[in-house]
């Protein structure tokens, strides 16, 4: 009886030792400092997955893909303006799908000094894809990011938020600086793949620092509890609270189309207010956050 075939409390050592090897967190990457001195970092990310997340599923509704184009029409510019209000970088993940829908929208935001990361071709859960067609896929969808926008992205974050036993391989494999889609630590720290260092950093989520969990629903799948938008507030700001003292970073993941709400994008205000009145903070690009902590260590 193969491995396969067997029940996980069954599984020899060496086989689940395998499992865990694959992909793990290797060193911390916490420098003592972060540019200009600053004692703490913020990273504040959206992924402006738009009408895709209806697309990837072969999903049709024109009522969920108009809520996509929301996130075009009137979440991009309302963060946009915002961001320029305080002169704060931030790190946007686009699917290939959107870049080539809105161009303008990602030409847009690399003029005003933001990042482009990759986030797949139409945010497809790579994680269960083949080997050849994931590596297309993260391929194709860098090739189009830099032909629209005229910078190739460094950094990558997984539609699915998850990895594939190829994933990280095929990042080497590009050259990637970074990546932002797992969730070992809350500092940055070095991917190791197969039990060796990768040269990858990654720049960890997490789905308590990520708007939609809050405020996600879908109207004929399920509803999850409707969190209020102060209360969403209130845990991202102990977030940042506890990264300040402890002089770490503070990594937030937004959705144009989510947060983007007259009623909600306070939250993005008020926090980085927050941050500028705490003082001795640094606002960093995903990009730039990887290329410090790899450069300090």
């Amino acid at each position: 009886m193969s491995d396969r075939e067997l029940q996980p409390w069954q599984w020899p050592e060496a086989h689940w030792r395998r499992l865990l090897n694959q992909v793990r967190a290797g060193r911390r990457l916490a420098p003592a400092t972060w540019p200009d001195g600053a004692r703490c970092a913020v990273a504040l990310s959206f992924d402006s997955d738009h009408e895709t997340n209806e697309l990837r599923d072969g999903g049709k509704s024109i009522g969920r893909m108009a809520w996509g184009q929301y996130g075009n029409r009137v979440g991009v510019p309302r963060i946009l303006a915002l961001l320029r209000k305080y002169d704060v970088r931030a790190s946007f993940y686009v699917p290939a799908v959107v870049g080539l829908t809105y161009p303008d929208e990602q030409r847009e935001l690399v003029a005003e000094g933001h990042e482009i990361g990759i986030h797949g071709w139409i945010h497809e859960l790579n994680s269960v894809l083949p080997y050849e067609n994931e590596r297309d896929l993260m391929l194709r969808a860098a090739d189009t990011l830099a032909q629209i926008t005229g910078v190739r992205p460094v950094g990558l974050r997984t539609p699915s938020w998850d990895f594939s036993p190829d994933t990280l391989r095929i990042e080497k494999e590009m050259g990637l600086l970074y990546d932002s889609s797992l969730m070992a630590d809350e500092d940055c720290y070095e991917l190791l793949l197969d039990g060796e260092p990768s040269g990858i950093v990654e720049v960890p989520v997490e789905w308590v620092r990520d708007d939609a969990v809050y405020f996600m629903m879908h109207r004929f799948q399920g509803l999850r509890p409707y969190t209020p938008p102060a209360d969403v507030f209130d845990v991202f700001r102990r977030e940042f609270d506890a990264a300040w003292e402890e002089g770490g970073l503070c990594q937030l993941t937004f959705h144009p189309h989510i947060v983007g709400y007259r009623s909600r994008i306070w939250i993005v205000e008020e926090l980085i207010r927050h941050a500028r009145a705490k003082g001795d903070v640094w606002f960093g690009t995903h990009a730039e956050v990887a290329a410090w902590v790899k450069g300090q260590s």
